[in-house]
């Protein structure tokens, strides 16, 4: 596994007996209690017992092998399944009965394992879409373009800009969506999830298919993001440069149960953990 060099280390401590939490955090509710999670398809059990606590403004990691149940977590967050068992709060507020967009005006944003853009709109028209809850105008004024329309208008293009230049992409605006590099399509993603107003953004492999520059480039601005919105971040990654660069709590799944949960350094140094990535050694 990677070594442990992250520059945005900081110090975990103890919430409500039962979980870890980062420092800066205490005093606020924790953005996520995930609490016995679990879901079954047919005789299956894709995710059982799946216990996390998610602090106010944490940048967290889920990993484990392919097949682990990391996505289903995430289904299970966005409410694109209801779970089977358990339950978990956002912001102290139960989320049981809540659909994906109740969950979505509730504050929870995500990125896809496979990129999901609306590749004929342009660049700027997709981080509109993010933020179909501000843009609010009758239909009358939309036909007519009345100057309510106008200025509504003008006020998502200069938002949507402001959260372009996150990635310093306001200047492919008004270039199709499916024409950027895969990339540029994957912080593309990631903007149009920010344009909802998340509390919480959940990444389901952001760096997938960067090379080694722009992942490091994506570490610096997830912890932008983090600091400048003062929202949670939880991301599924298999690239452990990233996951060890800059998560501050981990938790390891492994068929659907999680099987340790600590700081980078605890995870990289955990036996059960190397484990299940590496296989056990066989006896001579």
């Amino acid at each position: 596994m990677a070594k442990n060099n992250t520059k945005f280390e900081t110090k975990l401590v103890d919430y409500a007996g039962h979980s870890l939490i980062p420092e800066r955090d205490m005093g606020h509710f924790p953005v996520l209690e995930m609490r016995n999670l679990g879901i079954d398809f047919g005789g299956l059990t894709a995710v059982d017992n799946f216990t996390f606590t998610l602090g106010k403004t944490e940048i967290a990691g889920l990993i484990g092998p392919n097949g682990a149940g990391k996505t289903t977590v995430f289904n299970l967050l966005t409410k694109v399944y209801q779970p089977t068992r358990g339950t978990f709060l956002l912001d102290g507020q139960d989320t049981a009965g809540m659909n994906t967009v109740k969950i979505n005006q509730a504050g929870i944003a995500r990125t896809f394992q496979n990129i999901r853009l609306f590749d004929k709109l342009t660049v700027e028209e997709n981080v509109k879409v993010g933020l179909h809850h501000d843009i609010k105008y009758g239909l009358a004024s939309g036909i007519f373009h009345s100057p309510s329309y106008r200025k509504k208008e003008k006020e998502a293009r200069e938002r949507a800009l402001d959260l372009l230049s996150i990635f310093d992409m306001q200047k492919f605006a008004d270039v199709p969506a499916g024409s950027l590099p895969y990339g540029a399509q994957r912080r593309l993603e990631i903007v149009r999830a920010l344009a909802t107003n998340p509390k919480v953004l959940l990444l389901d492999e952001p760096a997938a298919g960067m090379n080694p520059s722009e992942t490091a480039e994506l570490m610096e601005n997830i912890a932008q993001i983090r600091d400048k919105f003062q929202i949670s971040i939880l991301l599924i990654e298999h690239d452990m440069n990233l996951v060890m660069g800059i998560c501050e709590g981990i938790a390891v799944l492994n068929y659907g149960k999680i099987i340790a949960k600590g700081t980078p350094a605890e995870i990289q140094s955990n036996p059960v953990v190397i484990e299940a990535y590496l296989g056990k050694k066989k006896e001579a």
